[in-house]
């Protein structure tokens, strides 16, 4: 229980709470990361010996508040704290904040966090760079991978953001219902990043696993905030079926599996059950958005016994309703696995062959491509796509997987599948 992996886990599970509750205490983002980052250390030196605490998450907020303080004095400013009283006795502490969480709606601290990242006086790209750094702890790598931009414009991103945070004097409350509202959009995309994040980890990267956990326990906090609004509903739905998958997405050796041959028992019901129930309420709004559309795409995928049983024309039509709405190269990407399956590889490669450009350090666009030209017999094409799908692979089993394809296709150039997982 007290190995450093067991501590890494624990600590980044614990981040959100622990640097929000710091925030609100200290109001300074640089504090309370810096305070964050104290009691971590403290963790990585005291829980091996001592073992770990009831409550980690209210020992690192305990320790990191003893810290800030000391910040606070050096820098000779002035900061409301908490009654000492409040956090002076350490198993007090971890009772009141352990219970807090869940039980106070949009006071939520996590929640509060999240709304003040996606402060309006913040271009919309650093609201959410600076909320997957502040809210979940994602490294500057990983977000610039979501938002297929450099590290370094990603590091000067967040700079400038937690710049303007500090300038700004915003202030470190809840917000209003209408502020609420007006942010939502913001929230709702960093929401989707940070589960996209958790998706694409591989199957023994538990703490970024666990980050589909965090985004989906996020949702359900904004549905209580907003129980009308249908693509909270959508969002929450879509990230529910994806994550149903997961156990049937990776093979016991930790390799891929692809959606066309995981095994359906396997997917999780309880999760199905409570997504397409989500969808159905919000199809009665009629008024879908991008992410009831794509919960909509999953719900297909989730309904179909077998993989034959997909009712790929009428994904078709939902990825062409989202590139109308939302026009991006990865939805057409999407949509080309639809196309391929209704029209055949020929029309699908020709639908991805613009998007040469803007995909050309994205993983899954070589890996599509070379699926579509090995279905078209063009084996020295695709044996190119796949080398550069490998060297753009995030992960191991990600690269295993094309190799395993570039092993077929040396033994013979058999059709490969290009439906994806």
């Amino acid at each position: 229980m007290t190995d450093i992996g067991w501590i890494e886990t624990a600590v980044s599970a614990a981040r959100p709470k622990a640097i929000s509750a710091l925030l609100r205490y200290f109001r300074d983002l640089d504090i309370a990361e810096e305070a964050f980052q104290e009691a971590c250390l403290k963790a990585l030196n005291l829980w091996p010996q001592n073992g770990p605490p009831r409550d980690p998450c209210a020992w690192l907020i305990f320790v990191g508040r003893n810290a800030a303080i000391d910040v606070v004095r050096r820098r000779s400013r002035e900061a409301e704290l908490p009654e000492e009283a409040v956090l002076s006795d350490l198993g007090d502490a971890e009772s009141s904040l352990a219970d807090r969480l869940d039980d106070a709606h949009y006071r939520d601290d996590i929640l509060r966090l999240l709304f003040i990242c996606c402060h309006p006086d913040l271009a919309a790209t650093q609201q959410v760079a600076l909320a997957l750094r502040i809210v979940s702890g994602l490294t500057v790598p990983q977000i610039a991978r979501a938002f297929l931009v450099g590290e370094s414009a990603m590091e000067q991103r967040i700079t400038r953001a937690k710049s303007r945070v500090a300038k700004a004097g915003v202030p470190f409350e809840t917000p209003g219902p209408i502020e609420r509202a007006e942010r939502l959009a913001a929230v709702a995309t960093m929401i989707y990043l940070v589960f996209n994040e958790g998706y694409s980890a591989a199957s023994g990267d538990i703490a970024r696993a666990r980050l589909c956990d965090e985004a989906i326990r996020l949702a359900r906090l904004l549905l209580r905030l907003f129980p009308a609004e249908p693509e909270i509903m959508g969002l929450t739905a879509m990230m529910l079926l994806q994550h149903a998958r997961l156990a049937a997405r990776f093979d016991a050796d930790g390799a891929v599996v692809l959606l066309d041959d995981q095994d359906r028992s396997r997917w999780n019901g309880a999760m199905i059950a409570e997504g397409l129930a989500l969808i159905d309420k919000a199809m009665r709004h009629r008024r879908p958005g991008s992410y009831l559309i794509q919960a909509a795409i999953a719900a297909l995928h989730a309904r179909a016994a077998r993989p034959e049983d997909t009712d790929w024309p009428q994904i078709d039509l939902l990825y062409a309703t989202l590139e109308h709405i939302q026009p991006s190269p990865v939805v057409t990407l999407n949509r080309a696995v639809a196309v391929s399956k209704v029209a055949g590889p020929e029309a699908a490669l020709a639908m991805i062959d613009p998007l040469a450009d803007p995909l050309g350090g994205y993983f899954h666009y070589f890996g599509l491509r070379g699926a579509l030209l090995t279905q078209l017999g063009r084996v020295d094409e695709a044996r190119d796509a796949y080398d550069r799908a490998i060297a753009l692979a995030r992960t191991a089993p990600e690269a295993a997987h094309i190799r395993m394809h570039l092993d077929r296709l040396a033994a013979s150039p058999a059709t490969i599948p290009a439906s994806g997982g």
